[in-house]
């Protein structure tokens, strides 16, 4: 029997990753996960990718845990590339859907070509192998940074990225972008919130403003690359733009999520505030 919950307690994580994208858990180890921690909801928000919903959301709420349909996209801003996580949206939107095909097909294509890179400096890694590491989610650089060490090829992920395939390195692909006004526009079409995604680790402040001058509707003020000074300002911030202080774990699985699990959670009233302004949610008694 689960315990009661009232909206000030602190036991919603709304930035989860699983198998769908880079994650090592299946959403339904995820939802185990979450429930052996007493969460009452939580946002799975894998990388431009949704097909896990709405099946997941019912297989938790069977079991007595609030699924929020989430996801996060990358973005071009400012001449960079920054994380938008969307949030309450209808997974069945046919402009998402469509978009996240596309995007999907992207993905695809750079990892192929990442790969071919590596082959001609004579590291024999099969794009077969990479896409049956991703399995039916997003394919991306973590894939094959993990198989880099798996075949011995490099010690870590980091290694990985800093030798072969991080931005710069001899087997980089630039990846497919899409430009911060369209990824707004997508998930306020498909009814959802924009949150900007852990803005500590390389916004400005100014850039934080300007997002949601553009139409975020939330920034991501817990986050564990966020201090103290961090968490303060950016919920200051949101405070005094009137928009939503989202956060969770970032989860990805392996030591450091596990141990981060848990410790970066908001309160339900979160939820209850991404609800209320949510176009999705609004058309339904949720």
């Amino acid at each position: 029997m689960r315990h009661e919950h009232d909206n000030n307690n602190f036991d919603v994580d709304l930035h989860l990753h699983t198998t769908r994208s880079d994650g090592s858990l299946t959403p339904e180890e995820v939802v185990e996960k979450a429930l052996a921690g007493g969460l009452r909801a939580i946002a799975l928000t894998d990388h431009d990718d949704i097909g896990v919903f709405p099946d997941i959301i019912e297989y938790a709420k069977v079991q007595g845990l609030e699924v929020l349909p989430g996801v996060e996209l990358s973005v071009h801003f400012r001449n960079r590339d920054i994380h938008i996580l969307g949030y309450c949206f209808d997974a069945e939107d046919q402009g998402l859907q469509d978009y996240l095909s596309i995007f999907k097909e992207e993905r695809t294509s750079r990892a192929r070509r990442i790969v071919d890179k590596l082959l001609e400096m004579g590291i024999a890694i099969s794009f077969e192998e990479v896409m049956s590491t991703s399995g039916e989610g997003s394919v991306g650089r973590p894939h094959i940074a993990r198989l880099l060490v798996e075949h011995g090829y490099v010690y870590s992920f980091n290694e990985a990225f800093d030798k072969f395939i991080g931005d710069g390195r001899p087997a980089y692909v630039q990846k497919y972008r899409l430009e911060i006004q369209q990824a707004l526009k997508l998930i306020r079409n498909a009814g959802g919130v924009c949150s900007i995604a852990h803005p500590g680790i390389q916004l400005s402040d100014d850039d934080v403003i300007a997002l949601v001058k553009h139409g975020a509707g939330a920034i991501e003020v817990i986050h564990p690359k966020h201090d103290q000074k961090k968490t303060r300002c950016y919920a200051r911030i949101a405070e005094e733009l009137d928009v939503i202080g989202t956060g969770g774990s970032d989860f990805h699985g392996g030591k450091n999520g596990s141990l981060n699990f848990g410790r970066y959670n908001v309160s339900y009233q979160v939820v209850s505030r991404l609800k209320a302004i949510s176009g999705y949610y609004k058309t339904r008694s949720v």
